[in-house]
């Protein structure tokens, strides 16, 4: 069964930075589109930022020119660089094989926590 294990959250100031990582227990990773969802308390869990296998990414308007997904396909491993933390950025962060805006292919990690004091 895979597991995804998503880890580098903690609690920084407004404007910070951090870098997350999420590693997968197979090659689930080498093909397919992945991403890095994030559920906020209260709401939904949704798609923040993609890459697809050839590279390409997207990012929600919410964090586009702040954050950068990228991948290192060989270490089945996925990033996501997280710079000008604003507070509503707080959420919990899982990554997942995209399969639409909130679901993922597989089972969810347990995740990790991000939380931005303003």
């Amino acid at each position: 069964q895979v597991q995804l294990v998503e880890s580098g959250g903690g609690l920084v100031q407004a404007g910070g930075s951090l870098r997350l990582s999420c590693a997968a227990s197979g090659s689930i990773f080498r093909f397919n589109t992945v991403g890095w969802y994030r559920q906020a308390p209260g709401k939904q869990r949704e798609l923040v930022a993609s890459i697809t296998g050839a590279g390409s990414t997207n990012y929600a308007d919410s964090v586009k020119g702040r954050f950068t997904i990228s991948r290192d396909n060989a270490k089945n491993t996925v990033y996501l660089q997280m710079n000008s933390l604003k507070f509503e950025d707080t959420a919990v962060y899982y990554c997942n094989v995209v399969l639409s805006k909130y679901l993922g292919g597989y089972d969810w990690g347990q995740g990790t926590r991000v939380t931005v004091s303003s």
